[in-house]
């Protein structure tokens, strides 16, 4: 491959394209590895393709002289601002505000390659460097504040970052419509192809008032807002309002999360001092046309030259999976994806997921073994309501909670088919499932027949053919109480749902394990909780290894809860775990096993109340030593099981099993596809 191969990252790069000036410069606070996993190269290959000189700064020094942001000079349009795939703060930081091990997008995982906030870090340098050049804010750290939010690590509540970063446009969600359209809607009404001509922050602000951008939050004055406050418009309480009063900040949430899942969004304003936060409504879900196009772009799928030698762990961990659709329907309480993506499945086609896969075929260090199959959630590809019209009046955030919708068209049949297809391609031994599997969708009671047995047939073919040994999934507690809070089926269907698994492993001679996930301290538990939680899961005979302490992210019902204590749709109150004391007294019933969490649990038992669970967790004659965590396979799967394990590159949540003392590691879904502008 030649550099040119790349986007440029360097004056010498773009020399050798013949370029005098780039009409873009992004920033990224992440490495530049140009694969559709990273939303840099997503976005800088998006307007590549649109005919614009994109470039693409990453990691730039932010001390001293600001000698990176100056070494492009000018762009004709905009400074575009991506802090990466996964929020800085998460990426930085435990639940206990601890600092991590590595930074999974740094090169060799070094920390000091960003800063945190980078996203208001690298904006307010480059509007002291070019004040008058406009700056476009993506990527998930801005789209999931663009409101008034509640930031963890700073323990307060934050405007839009429009305020602090002073940026003069977010583009929220994913990101290709409505950047190709902003950059349209400059050329056309401003720029008009002209080499020499430039945007200035003025007209860019004047322009966004008069030709407003879909997907886009601007700041304005009330007199400027484009048609004026409209009937329609839903007006949050303001940000003045929402530091006096939690449960105004809580209500906010509801029509925030009401917008982002419906298909007809109207337009969100709230006051901030003299001026407006203007969100202007998304984009609908992108078409399989447009979302192929994402994905087929001239990738490298590489990493820059300038990284030799060295490992980026993000990388590592998704450079032989596959992306199947964006977008997820669970609306776990937890999780930012209805904020970030919605609920509506995008799905690719067939035939361009083939064709990433044979590109993966003829990387030289491919041998044999995809990692992942999969998406936000695993089985979710190509699901869709039955009658749109249906799903045009709907304002749920999730299908499937408190029951599946019966409009839900659930069939496995498309996605069995991509299975099989990608396992009869030459070259390919094994493809596993990495994504996180929902359950409630393979056990459901379907009145349609057609969907139960491909629902069956799905879980069978899961199992037998598409795990390495462990299948990771997702029951998150065992109590329905805080369950409900969660968004998550009862903890009675993940027991059905080890039963079927425990019989298809005997019947196909296989030995493989069911590896939980469970979260202590959302909103909603009690001790008294997460100690019937270890007494259940200890008579299932499972030592917890993947487990983590509820984070409090911007946009989530969990964090809004959490930091009001109010549910954000009945405005009731809930309990929620704030002090580390606190926290610590949950997280410890993860580890019963551990001698050396013995006495304190016990201890804890008696406090609040509950000495019958002392024998339920410690039989007498029981031996509690730490197991190690094994998996004998029959000899019919042995060999390919232990091979696949040692050759294959982990999804997100398996890194996450590999790296048992830190708990505290991030979820699975920050490493998805599209995390750039997740």
């Amino acid at each position: 491959m030649q550099l040119t191969d790349w986007l440029p990252t360097t004056r010498k790069e773009m020399d050798l394209r013949g370029w005098e000036q780039a009409d873009i410069i992004l920033f990224s606070a992440d490495a530049y590895v140009d694969h559709p996993s990273f939303g840099a190269a997503v976005i800088g290959r998006l307007l590549e393709a649109e005919g614009y000189r994109i470039c693409i700064v990453p990691q730039p020094d932010w001390h001293g002289d600001f000698r990176d942001f100056k070494k492009l000079g000018r762009p004709r349009l905009f400074f575009s601002v991506a802090p990466g795939c996964m929020d800085s703060m998460v990426n930085k930081y435990t639940a206990n505000r601890r600092l991590r091990s590595e930074d999974a997008y740094s090169p060799d995982g070094r920390h000091d390659m960003r800063p945190e906030y980078p996203t208001v870090v690298y904006t307010q340098i480059l509007k002291q460097l070019y004040p008058d050049v406009p700056v476009v804010l993506g990527g998930i750290e801005a789209s999931l504040r663009r409101v008034t939010h509640y930031d963890y690590w700073k323990d307060a509540l934050k405007p839009c970052i429009l305020a602090e970063s002073g940026a003069d446009l977010i583009v929220y969600g994913m990101g290709e419509l409505p950047t190709a359209d902003l950059c349209k809607t400059l050329e056309d009404h401003l720029l008009h192809g002209r080499e020499d001509a430039y945007c200035t922050t003025e007209q860019f602000q004047a322009l966004m008032q008069k030709y407003p951008v879909r997907q886009t939050v601007s700041l304005q004055r009330k007199e400027d807002i484009t048609g004026g406050i409209q009937a329609d418009d839903i007006q949050l309480y303001s940000h003045e309002d929402c530091l006096q009063n939690r449960a105004h900040y809580a209500a906010n949430f509801r029509h925030i999360e009401e917008e982002s899942n419906k298909l007809h969004p109207q337009r969100i304003l709230q006051q901030l001092g003299d001026r407006y936060v203007v969100v202007n409504p998304p984009y609908p879900p992108m078409t399989t046309e447009q979302i192929d196009r994402s994905f087929d772009f001239p990738y490298t799928r590489l990493p820059h030259p300038k990284y030799k030698n060295k490992r980026i762990p993000a990388y590592e961990m998704i450079k032989f999976s596959v992306n199947l659709h964006r977008g997820c329907f669970g609306g776990c309480a937890f999780c930012t994806i209805s904020a970030h993506q919605g609920k509506f499945i995008m799905s690719r086609s067939k035939e361009s997921i083939l064709r990433e896969v044979k590109q993966i075929i003829q990387m030289p260090d491919f041998k044999g073994y995809l990692s992942d199959l999969g998406g936000p959630s695993a089985n979710m590809y190509q699901m869709r309501g039955k009658d749109r019209t249906l799903c045009e009046r709907c304002k749920r955030p999730s299908c499937i909670h408190p029951a599946v919708c019966p409009n839900l068209h659930a069939d496995h049949r498309p996605l069995l088919d991509i299975y099989r297809a990608v396992d009869a391609l030459p070259g390919i031994k094994k493809s596993f499932i990495g994504s996180g599997v929902r359950y409630d969708l393979l056990l459901h009671s379907y009145k349609d027949e057609h969907l139960a047995q491909a629902a069956r047939e799905y879980t069978r073919e899961l199992i037998v053919n598409h795990v390495s040994g462990r299948l990771k999934v997702a029951p998150e507690h065992t109590s329905d109480r805080v369950l409900k809070l969660m968004r998550k089926p009862s903890f009675k269907l993940f027991h059905t749902f080890k039963q079927v698994f425990d019989r298809i492993n005997r019947e196909a001679g296989l030995r493989q394990q069911l590896i939980p996930y469970f979260i202590s301290s959302h909103p909603g538990c009690t001790a008294e909780d997460m100690a019937e939680l270890a007494a259940e899961t200890r008579e299932l005979d499972f030592q917890l290894e993947q487990v983590q302490d509820f984070t409090p992210t911007p946009m989530t019902v969990a964090t809004e809860t959490w930091y009001s204590g109010f549910h954000p749709y009945t405005l009731e109150p809930v309990f929620s775990a704030h002090s580390p004391q606190d926290k610590l007294r949950q997280r410890m019933f993860f580890f019963w096993y551990k001698p050396e969490e013995r006495s304190r649990i016990v201890a804890e038992l008696r406090k609040i109340g509950r000495p019958d669970l002392i024998n339920r967790l410690y039989p007498p004659g029981a031996n509690f030593a730490p197991r190690r965590q094994s998996v004998p396979s029959s000899a019919s799967a042995a060999a390919s099981s232990r091979k696949a394990e040692a050759q294959r590159t982990p999804s997100k949540r398996s890194a996450v099993s590999r790296a048992p003392k830190n708990q505290d590691a991030p979820r699975g879904k920050s490493f998805r596809k599209g995390g750039g502008r997740r």
